[in-house]
């Protein structure tokens, strides 16, 4: 039999696939705030002079990087609970997974950010009679934030694209969503197109307000 297009499918899928939305940018704010905290802990131990603090702050950030998400979301459900004696929501699962993963690549943003800014602004800070710290957050910390948000905002479409891998713990996102309107409706091809537009229109929109944001960010910094 000829494969035949239904569009109309598509335009009874989207409003079913609401609630997957929903959650998908729910997991990934939470997993991205989790994640910036995680990332920025993280990202400062890169660059401490404490031997310990740096060696864990390496392992962390090379063992998430050198690890599928796929396999951290699998370990944390299905293999931490075995040890732990405990059973993890998959929600919570995901969110973690999302915070763990991203922190990892958060880490070397903030490194990467922080050791951009011209050491003499510490040197400049230490002058006027600030401490290490009160240097950090007042002069180096406000400079390296603004060259975060772009590298920042394009890990978080990395992340909300990445929270279609929830779905094999069970996570009702939008992925899991689509495939269980498939099993009903078995209209693969129009269900997958709607849920590819569905991905589609959040990044894209991300995406320009970000580029908004940046574009005023760089008014402000010319005057």
């Amino acid at each position: 039999m000829a494969f035949q297009f239904k569009p109309e499918v598509m335009l009874e899928t989207a409003p079913l696939l609401w609630d997957g939305i929903e959650l998908t940018i729910i997991i990934t704010m939470l997993g991205l705030v989790f994640g910036f905290i995680i990332g920025t802990v993280t990202g400062l131990g890169r660059i401490s002079r404490s031997r310990l603090f740096n060696a864990i702050s390496v392992s962390y950030v090379e063992t998430i990087r050198g690890t599928p998400l796929i396999v951290q979301v699998m370990f944390l459900y299905f293999g931490l609970p075995l040890v732990l004696g405990i059973r993890i929501p998959p929600v919570t699962a995901g969110v973690v997974a999302i915070a763990v993963n991203s922190g990892a690549y958060i880490a070397e943003i903030v490194r990467g950010s922080i050791q951009s800014i011209n050491t003499g602004q510490m040197e400049a800070g230490r002058s006027i009679g600030l401490t290490h710290l009160q240097t950090m957050c007042f002069i180096i910390w406000p400079q390296a934030f603004k060259r975060m948000i772009p590298p920042l905002g394009n890990q978080f479409i990395i992340s909300l694209k990445d929270t279609s891998l929830l779905v094999v713990i069970g996570v009702g996102e939008l992925t899991r969503q689509g495939q269980e309107i498939i099993a009903v409706n078995f209209r693969a091809f129009e269900v997958w197109l709607t849920v590819a537009i569905m991905y589609l229109c959040m990044t894209l929109t991300l995406s320009q307000v970000l580029r908004w944001y940046e574009r005023k960010l760089n008014a402000r910094t010319k005057r």
